[in-house]
């Protein structure tokens, strides 16, 4: 029987398998080489823009520059949005705009605000210190700081840092690109933005990580085309692509539709679509492991639904669709403790005790109780005045359950206490090898299996 290694929480399990069992997924490898100069391939980039100007073309001495950037939970370790501000900074100088005249803006949106301390460790402290109070977090519910820009053509709203409508010029720091999930538009379009725009795109059908023919990003892009015609300016963008969590593969600078553009260009000559991975057989069993990991608990701590359902059927979930029939059992490894980071994720708690045992379904649960945790002043406060994600982004994280849709039953192996995926009727198992064996009693001993290596690796 072959023997796989699966991410279980903070470590991994040894899993025995069938022999029929069909392995799928990558072997966590890199697969794009990291570049051996990183500050270098940041300045090559701003020296060689596409579809627009450099930088010191486009403003001119004494302008107002706003530079935002990923917040992070951008899963990106390394020093790239230093490396970026730095050098955008130096052009800058080149063209007569003081550094006082710069203000450095956490694209946030509904994530949380973000401590000097945690700021330091993607910007380092010299650049936090050097711009004291001209380096701030973005707010989604300060009216003061918001501006209405009015609709797009298909009705979407559109909303706006000030910062980013009254500066001279706002330049965009990516700092990384996740498949099709992040980047180009969406950058701007929901990380200066409020709840109301959102909303247009973070629905249960509406997010997509597809790097081809992304659908969520057709929004955003009629939202940024709408930003530029409302401003009479373009934005400029530093758009990248990690080879690893530390390390830049290729990066861009100009244009966002040009600069995402060559992204998406490389990442898809690396990543194949996940409907390819069944090479046309689709199984009855799929497995896979959860790390103890996601971008939303970023200095923070994981809690179920973080675990069972953003990430398990989340990030991880595209793989129920691409490799499983329609009612599949779906195994994943995971020690799922019940834990609530009550200063992070206030709201969680309320969505796990309250909502969910009233409906499993994520579009019932939109209806019913979005409004409600949208606008819930007392979680809006801690939004706004502490460190803590907006009450509605406990709503967002239960989108994934749309999965059950397609997918029979999930099991759960190896939870810390049976209860917690009880709780979302699935069904807790001691080990992998005892949730195949019941999931075999539903699909027959026959049943076609898919196990993902490593997933998201």
């Amino acid at each position: 029987m072959p023997e796989v290694r699966l991410p279980y929480g903070d470590s991994m399990v040894r899993v025995e398998l069938p022999g029929r069992a069909k392995m799928v997924g990558s072997n966590g490898g890199p697969r794009l080489a990291g570049v051996a100069d990183q500050e270098r391939t940041v300045r090559d980039a701003l020296a060689n823009p596409i579809g627009l100007p450099r930088i010191g073309e486009l403003v001119r001495p004494g302008a107002s520059v706003l530079i935002a950037f990923d917040d992070p939970t951008a899963p990106s370790f390394g020093p790239v949005r230093r490396l970026a501000i730095e050098a955008v900074l130096a052009e800058l100088r080149k063209a007569g705009v003081p550094e006082d005249n710069v203000r450095l803006l956490c694209a946030n949106a509904l994530h949380r605000r973000w401590t000097r301390g945690e700021l330091a460790r993607i910007l380092g402290q010299q650049l936090v210190d050097r711009f004291g109070d001209r380096l701030q977090c973005h707010d989604a519910e300060d009216a003061g700081n918001i501006l209405d820009l009015g609709t797009t053509p298909s009705g979407y709203h559109v909303d706006l840092h000030r910062l980013a409508v009254e500066s001279d010029l706002t330049i965009y720091v990516n700092a990384a690109c996740h498949l099709g999930f992040n980047g180009g538009w969406k950058s701007v379009a929901v990380g200066l933005s409020t709840w109301r725009s959102i909303r247009h795109t973070h629905t249960p059908d509406g997010m997509s990580m597809s790097v081809r023919d992304n659908r969520m990003h057709e929004v955003f892009a009629e939202q940024g085309y709408h930003i530029e015609s409302k401003l009479g300016r373009r934005i400029f963008k530093l758009e990248t692509v990690l080879a690893n969590p530390v390390t830049i593969a290729s990066c861009w600078a100009g244009g966002i539709d040009e600069t995402r553009q060559a992204a998406l260009t490389l990442i898809s000559s690396v990543h194949s679509p996940r409907r390819d991975s069944s090479h046309g057989e689709k199984a009855d069993i799929i497995v896979y492991g959860v790390p103890n990991w996601s971008p939303y608990a970023t200095f923070a701590e994981m809690n179920p639904i973080l675990t069972l359902v953003s990430s398990a059927l989340g990030y991880l979930g595209g793989y129920v669709e691409a490799l499983g029939k329609p009612g599949c059992s779906v195994i994943i490894a995971t020690p799922c403790p019940e834990q609530w980071d009550m200063e992070h994720h206030p709201s969680y708690k309320e969505v796990w005790e309250r909502v969910l045992p009233a409906t499993k379904d994520p579009y019932e649960i939109t209806a019913r109780f979005g409004e409600e945790f949208a606008t819930h002043a007392g979680y809006i406060e801690q939004y706004s005045r502490g460190y803590a994600f907006h009450p509605v982004h406990g709503i967002l994280a239960t989108h994934p359950l749309k999965r059950l849709r397609h997918a029979g039953r999930i099991y759960v192996a190896g939870p810390d206490d049976p209860a917690v995926p009880k709780h979302l009727g699935f069904l807790p198992t001691a080990t992998v090898e005892d949730a195949i064996r019941e999931a075999e009693r539903v699909h027959g001993q026959d049943a076609a299996i898919a196990c993902v290596r490593n997933p998201g690796g």
